[in-house]
């Protein structure tokens, strides 16, 4: 409860700030409106010359683009601006501020920060899942929906152990400025079904980079599509990937020189 209860005090404190900057909203509403535009202009052009991209109709596959949209709006939103903040204080010796504080490091790296208004993408992105959804043929049921937001939550957990990972590597490399752009170059993937890919980009898209467990495996719930084993290998990389994040970032701080150092 304590833990939540500082969650809470930090949203509320980046609500407040991002609330001093609403022209923002209007900004990140065009760029969300751009964005979802080009992806479908470029979706109909595919689908122009086929009826199914490896299985996939154009239906299921605006799903996966909702998907892909919508957890790029919580990282954008959440996950990304913490991680940059973290890097940024790795480096200039200021990360001393967040271990001195009597609650857990971890946790106050990654919820100091919020960018309210990229959350527009959120919105966009379940839009997007939405019109999908309504257009298959098969109807949804709440086994679908229910399958759908818990692989949601495990793909945004996925997520935010690959940033963590990547930003605890500030401790050793100084300079760690590229990370936004080599993750969303890597992330656009995620916007056609991993299977299409060739076998051993397939893999590491799944379990070197996670984008096939946190995008595509949360859109076959909601096209009828997903298989147990598939949940099973989700949920298990999950804690995997959570417990090695949590003692990776605990050895990075044993290596972290900050002011007070």
């Amino acid at each position: 409860m304590r833990s939540l209860r500082l969650v809470a005090l930090y949203v509320r404190l980046a609500v407040l700030n991002e609330m001093q900057y609403r022209a923002n909203f209007f900004v990140a509403l065009f760029e969300s409106a751009l964005a979802v535009g080009v992806s479908l202009v470029v979706l109909a052009l595919v689908y122009s010359h086929t009826t199914e991209l490896n299985g996939w109709t154009q239906s299921q596959l605006l799903v996966i683009l909702g998907v892909q949209i919508l957890l790029g709006g919580v990282i954008h939103a959440t996950i990304q601006p913490n991680m940059q903040r973290l890097v940024n204080e790795v480096r200039d010796g200021k990360l001393d501020f967040a271990l001195t504080k009597p609650e857990d490091a971890q946790l106050l790296v990654s919820v100091r920060e919020l960018q309210l208004w990229q959350a527009v993408e959120v919105v966009s992105g379940a839009i997007v899942v939405g019109v999908g959804v309504s257009r298959l043929s098969s109807g949804l049921g709440l086994g679908e929906t229910l399958s759908f937001l818990g692989l949601l939550l495990v793909g945004a957990t996925l997520l935010y152990c690959f940033w963590l990972i990547l930003s605890t590597g500030a401790f050793w490399v100084v300079n760690m400025w590229f990370l936004a752009e080599l993750f969303e170059g890597i992330y656009q993937t995620g916007r056609w079904p991993i299977g299409i890919y060739p076998g051993w980009l397939r893999y590491s898209m799944t379990y070197l980079v996670p984008i096939g467990f946190a995008v595509t495996v949360p859109a076959e719930a909601m096209t009828a599509r997903l298989h147990w084993p598939t949940v099973a290998a989700a949920l298990g990389f999950a804690v995997a990937l959570a417990t090695f994040t949590r003692w990776f970032w605990r050895f990075g701080l044993r290596h972290y020189s900050g002011a007070s150092a």
